[in-house]
Formats: structure tokens, sequence, C-alpha cells
């Protein structure tokens, strides 16, 4: 993503702190990624800034960690953008569908892959089914969750994943805006304005 700087010619000299703009960056999807996920979002809150760029280039990771990002992003105040750049894989392609409307852009050369959630468990057979009825939850969750964001009906991807025969799903930037995941095929620039407002009260 590039950034252009424009400040108010009043402004002879420009220390721009690090961090400033908040630009959240997503490779991972474990308890760290999403600890520094929340810390970066609170931080946007507090900039000025008026919408809160998520770039997405991650294999995917951790349903429970997706959770909490959703969480922050459903809770923001700000609206939030969402741009691929190079892939958005399981966990990245659901977080992918939570940029607001009309501000979900994707690369034209990334992919997205989406397919069942893992439930990773090991065990005794009691175990073991518990584990399964709880990806089963969670896939029903965020496949519902998704398709809500793109504007279909809850069972959307859910279907088509069936249809798919539960293998990992592909997906290039024409797909993705066919099913209205992506809603622009490019990589915006980030514009940022800076002047000084003093008031004396």
């Amino acid at each position: 993503m590039n950034y252009i700087f424009n400040k108010d010619p009043i402004i002879k000299d420009l220390d721009m702190r690090d961090g400033f703009p908040v630009v959240i960056r997503v490779l991972n999807f474990n308890e760290p990624s999403a600890r520094d996920f929340s810390k970066l979002m609170k931080r946007a809150h507090n900039t000025g800034q008026n919408v809160i760029p998520i770039i997405i280039d991650s294999y995917g990771g951790q349903v429970y960690s997706l959770m909490s990002m959703i969480s922050d992003i459903k809770n923001s105040k700000l609206p939030v953008a969402t741009i691929v750049q190079g892939k958005a894989m399981s966990c990245g392609a659901i977080l992918f569908s939570f940029g607001n409307e009309g501000m979900r852009y994707m690369d034209e050369d990334s992919t997205v892959m989406i397919h069942d959630v893992s439930s990773m468990g090991w065990g005794k057979i009691e175990e073991l089914k518990a584990d399964a009825a709880e990806a089963e939850r969670l896939n029903q969750k965020v496949f519902h969750m998704m398709a809500q964001n793109c504007g279909k009906n809850k069972k959307y991807f859910l279907d088509l994943i069936h249809e798919k025969g539960h293998a990992d799903w592909y997906l290039d930037s024409d797909e993705c805006l066919e099913h209205n995941l992506a809603n622009k095929i490019e990589v915006p620039t980030l514009n940022v304005n800076v002047s000084v407002d003093i008031t004396l009260d």
C-alpha cells in the first residue's frame, strides 16, 4: 500500500511518529497476533484517522483468534477497509469479509482460499466427538457471518463448499468479485491529510 502525506502549508516541520496512521497487517491468527490486533484497533481510534486499513497476507490459523479479531471489528467506531495482498486463506478469507461494504480491496494477483473449520482434536472418543461438534458449530457461525457480510443468504458459502466436496476452494480476484467477497480489484492508496486546529476555551 502506498502512502501520500498532504500537510497544511503552515506546517514547516512534520515529524510523523511511528504507527501513525494505524495500518494493521495480519499475517497470522494466533493469541499473540490477536492481542496485537486488539491493541492496534484501540490505538487507531485515538489518532484522528477516519478509517482503519487492515492488510491481509495470511495462510490462516486459529479460529478462536479470528473470533477475537472479529469482535474488535464489530465493536469498532470507525469503518474498516480490508485489503488482500498475496493471500487470504482460511481465517484470512473470513476476516477479509469483515471489511465494510465497498471497502474490501484485493490485488488482482492475490488468492483467497476457503475451507471447513478444522477441529484439530485428539484424545478419547468422547473428547473427539466434543471437538467435532465444536468445529461444526464454529463452521456454521463463521460462514453464516461471511455470507451476511457479502449480502448473501446465510447458507450461501456453506452450500458452495458442500458442492465442491469440502475440498480447499481457491478463488482468484474475479471470482471474489463475483461472490461480492471483494468489492474492488486494486490496492488503494492511503491519502493522509495533516493539519493543526487550535481552539481556546
